[in-house]
């Protein structure tokens, strides 16, 4: 009797204490994984460096196509996946978050009013274009709008929140993220190696990758070959698009309602995700002056960690597979629609932005 009740005691004592420490073991393999992914890409970058004075390709996109590389011959097993996932999402979101006490609410302003509407009108030329290129290739209409916004705004968040608005079907949505996830990171890849041929300063690559990256985070990796100010400048073009989600959401609930009786309205958490909330009040903060200045420097250093290790997951789970499981019409209408962001975001730069 002693003894069982000595052991019982003994459960309820620890037993509180096993839940975060079991949840932190589980993480524990994947992080070291990718943070060992991570610090090897910062390691070439360092060479480079040394090497010819600076890096010709950064740690970040090294990061992912070591974590792909790795992939293509390796497919992690349930041990390491739950520190890869927490570290592809949560890590990069976090990193994301604490990027707004680095921008300021002037910056923003200085962006001006003709290239914040010019960033809508882009967004919605790029959900009507990418439809009509989905339609013209066959797909079905929710197939057609998922891979539309999922290109015009934000990736695979878009297309999380649009899919129970538009009432997709779950393998028109695994089919639209798993293309998605594939091309973000080519467009993530190919940022730089065009604003570098058209001999863009840093707010033009900033605009460009805000214009054209898909997820908020990789914005991070596709401006920062640029410095400090594209990456800046690409977090907020970026912004204004993904607080398009909002309002896109709102129109396509409302024309589904229209048609179809009880359809459901958007989720306030899928128009505006945790991170972008937490870097608009640092932004805030920032702005008036409530952050100082001493902390910024080891901040950015701990966002540019956050984010190598955070690529080096992205790219571990990047399945090439799933680009051939996609289907053929699906990469097409991918594809084109990504080639049409990318074309409108060039004409905006060159249009727009003093030369």
């Amino acid at each position: 009797m002693t003894t069982a009740h000595h052991s019982d005691h003994a459960h309820s004592l620890t037993g509180p204490l096993h839940a975060p420490l079991r949840g932190f073991a589980r993480l524990l393999p994947g992080v070291v994984l990718s943070a060992g992914i991570g610090a090897a890409a910062f390691g070439l970058q360092l060479i480079e460096t040394s090497l010819f004075g600076h890096p010709w390709v950064e740690g970040l996109v090294i990061a992912i196509l070591m974590g792909a590389g790795l992939r293509l011959f390796w497919t992690p097993s349930s041990v390491w996946t739950p520190g890869v996932q927490f570290s592809a999402k949560t890590l990069l979101e976090v990193a994301v978050a604490l990027l707004g006490a680095t921008v300021s609410g002037a910056a923003v302003m200085a962006l001006g009013p003709v290239l914040l509407l010019a960033i809508v009108g882009v967004v919605v030329l790029a959900i009507i274009g990418g439809y009509a290129l989905g339609r013209a290739f066959g797909l079905p209409p929710a197939m057609a709008l998922l891979v539309a916004c999922g290109n015009a705004i934000c990736g695979n968040s878009a297309i999380a929140a649009v899919a129970p608005v538009i009432e997709a079907e779950g393998e028109d949505v695994a089919a639209a993220i798993g293309f998605t996830a594939v091309l973000g990171i080519a467009v993530v890849l190919l940022v730089p190696v065009v604003g570098a041929l058209m001999g863009f300063d840093a707010v033009k690559v900033g605009v460009l990758a805000g214009l054209t990256v898909y997820a908020v985070p990789q914005v991070l990796a596709a401006a920062a070959p640029a410095g400090l100010l594209a990456v800046q400048t690409g977090a907020i073009v970026k912004l204004v698009r993904v607080l398009m989600l909002g309002p896109v959401c709102l129109v396509l609930g409302l024309m589904r309602s229209g048609k179809v009786e009880g359809a459901r309205r958007p989720r306030l958490h899928h128009m505006a995700p945790w991170f972008i909330l937490v870097f608009l009040v640092l932004m805030g903060l920032r702005s008036a002056g409530l952050i100082p200045e001493v902390v910024l420097p080891p901040l950015q250093a701990g966002v540019t960690a956050m984010t190598l290790v955070a690529m080096a997951a992205l790219g571990l789970m990047v399945d090439p597979r799933a680009v051939a499981r996609a289907g053929p019409r699906v990469a097409a209408v991918a594809a084109l629609s990504a080639l049409l962001i990318g074309a409108l975001a060039l004409a905006t730069i060159v249009l727009i932005l003093p030369a």
